[in-house]
């Protein structure tokens, strides 16, 4: 039985059909009614077909992640509801074409099945198939109570490009399903999304959506990004910003001349950044020691799934941690930031601007599938007190410049090509002007200075870790990247139970993890990957042992209810 105080709307069927559409414009009009919404979707790593879904929880109050129990499924096929039917509560309704007459016997006697005449409806207002997806939205809303007008402003919104004979067919096909259900079913609707008059001001976006808006509100001015399964909707997101914000977007022939490109721009000055998976991560290694032995300042966006080789494109998971951490040949300062949902992707992007600049060299920020891909309402970010840093950075022509000074921090001053200031950005080890040396003592030197940067970035920039739940539980769960919504949902119904949420990555917080995990009574580690990646980190940068994990590597998310019940487990051993 459902644990949480909300309503969770599902949409399955095959590719083609608009469903991820649905999903987004309920959650769209479940906040413009007045309420709080996160969805997830499921597809398969096919150009077209296979079996896809989306699914919608809302709440009254914030909602960070999605359920495992569905109060409302809509079903474009048979195999929906035959997919999902053990995820219904007892009282779901069950809505799809009465056309297609697609089995039910085996539904729970609870489960309210509506056969709504869609197509026909459709057809009748002059629309073709592919609208159906259109009309089971709209006889949704009537089922669940909710408002025609915001879905009708849907409609005007995403097609306004369009001819508006399509607009307003597209309003018809809607108040024709609408209307149909409000009057054959007038005593199954539920109040669910019955408008509210207070209407808290909020956006509904993705962790990719919040990763581009963070990276113009932080100064970009280059990005070349391959496109690649889960964040090539960065991409999709800046091409139409460049001339309204003044930033050059470019789409290279693959992962290789992405970093070397956004290398050769911000070295010429530009703030520059790529985005990219763990497969394109891997090719980018070498222009990623580049980055580090020429001190140029770049942001790297690695946003996982599930891996090695092509493995699962189109599924979650974390398991690139160690790569990332370990790419390229020896020694230089890595800084990795890890965000938990698009709000803390918004932030980091634009922290990790300034941390490439200021320590100049690679920032890579770590998302995932579930927060590149699924959709969550927040309150608009406000960025307001950001200032931009670009560090010892210069233009002016100085006298014997020396573009790779020791000093104590580690950080030389910086400048560019045409101001004057001239010297070598050479891959091989260097004397303070750029130029080839391979003498011992030289050499200590450029590696003490580089290596001093993470030393200084910890002290002036790392705040400590994000503990969420009472300073005093019984359990402490630790965990990183998209863990963090359905903990946090946990946390709801697990008084006793605190979270660590870990998003500066390297350099870490050693001393604060490690005073935090020393007085906790008992730890789980939770993470999305086969062998504990973070747990590991965690013992190599405190010396901590953590014993439990809950761990999932099968693409799915770790979903709150599965967290409930390893605490529960937990606590009633012990």
């Amino acid at each position: 039985m459902p644990i949480f105080d909300y309503f969770t709307f599902k949409v399955g069927g095959p590719a083609g059909f608009g469903i991820k559409s649905v999903g987004l414009s309920f959650s769209k009009i479940a906040v413009r009614s007045g309420y709080y919404a996160y969805d997830y979707s499921e597809y398969p790593s096919l150009i077209r077909g296979g079996h896809n879904t989306v699914q919608t929880t809302v709440a009254c109050e914030p909602v960070a992640f999605t359920s495992q129990h569905v109060n409302f499924l809509i079903a474009l096929d048979q195999s929906t509801i035959e997919l999902h039917k053990d995820e219904l509560t007892s009282d779901a309704g069950v809505l799809f074409d009465e056309a297609l007459n697609f089995d039910t016997s085996f539904l729970p006697s609870g489960v309210t099945v509506f056969k709504v005449p869609l197509l026909k409806l459709v057809r009748d207002a002059g629309g073709s198939e592919v609208m159906r997806n259109m009309a089971s939205l709209a006889a949704s809303l009537a089922l669940l109570d909710g408002n025609i007008e915001h879905l009708n402003d849907l409609i005007s919104e995403e097609f306004a490009h369009k001819p508006e004979e399509i607009i307003a067919l597209n309003h018809k096909v809607a108040k024709v399903s609408y209307d149909f259900v409000k009057e054959k079913f007038t005593d199954k609707i539920k109040k669910v999304l019955t408008q509210k008059d207070k209407v808290v001001d909020q956006i509904v976006l993705t962790g990719n959506e919040a990763c581009a808006l963070g990276a113009v509100a932080a100064g970009l001015q280059f990005a070349a990004i391959y496109p690649m399964t889960p964040t090539t909707n960065i991409l999709q997101v800046l091409a139409p910003l460049q001339e309204e914000y003044g930033f050059i977007y470019k789409q290279p022939e693959d992962e290789i001349s992405a970093l070397t490109m956004a290398l050769g721009a911000s070295h010429a000055g530009a703030r520059s950044m790529v985005a990219t998976s763990g497969g394109g991560f891997a090719l980018m290694g070498e222009a990623y020691g580049l980055a580090g032995i020429t001190e140029t300042p770049v942001v790297i966006i690695e946003g996982m799934r599930g891996a090695p080789a092509t493995g699962i494109p189109t599924w979650t998971e974390q398991g690139d941690l160690k790569m990332i951490l370990g790419m390229h040949h020896g020694d230089f300062p890595r800084i990795v930031l890890a965000a938990g949902d698009p709000k803390e992707t918004f932030d980091l992007t634009m922290t990790a601007f300034n941390l490439a600049d200021k320590y100049q060299g690679p920032v890579v920020l770590i998302i995932d599938k579930i927060i590149c891909e699924d959709n969550q309402s927040f309150q608009p970010f406000d960025y307001s007190g950001y200032k931009l840093d670009r560090g010892k950075y210069t233009r002016e022509k100085k006298e014997d410049f020396k573009r790779y000074e020791d000093s104590k921090d580690g950080i030389s001053t910086r400048s560019i090509v045409g101001s004057g200031n001239y010297f070598n950005a050479n891959a091989d080890e260097h004397d303070e002007y750029g130029y080839s040396s391979e003498d011992f003592d030289n050499r200590n030197m450029q590696m003490e200075k580089r290596n001093q940067k993470l030393i200084t970035c910890a002290n002036n920039d790392m705040p400590e870790p994000l503990l969420f739940g009472p300073d005093d539980a019984d359990v402490t769960l630790v965990s990183w990247g998209s863990n963090k919504g359905a903990i946090l949902e946990a946390l709801k119904v697990l008084p006793n139970v605190n979270y660590l949420h870990l998003t500066w990555i390297n350099p870490f917080p050693a001393e604060a993890v490690k005073k935090r995990l020393d007085k906790s009574k008992y730890v789980i580690d939770i993470e999305c990957n086969f062998s504990a990646q973070m747990r590991d980190w965690i013992r190599q940068q405190t010396g901590v042992r953590i014993e439990d994990t809950l761990l999932r590597y099968d693409g799915r998310p770790i979903f709150a209810e599965q967290i409930i019940d390893k605490v529960k487990k937990v606590l009633g051993d012990k």
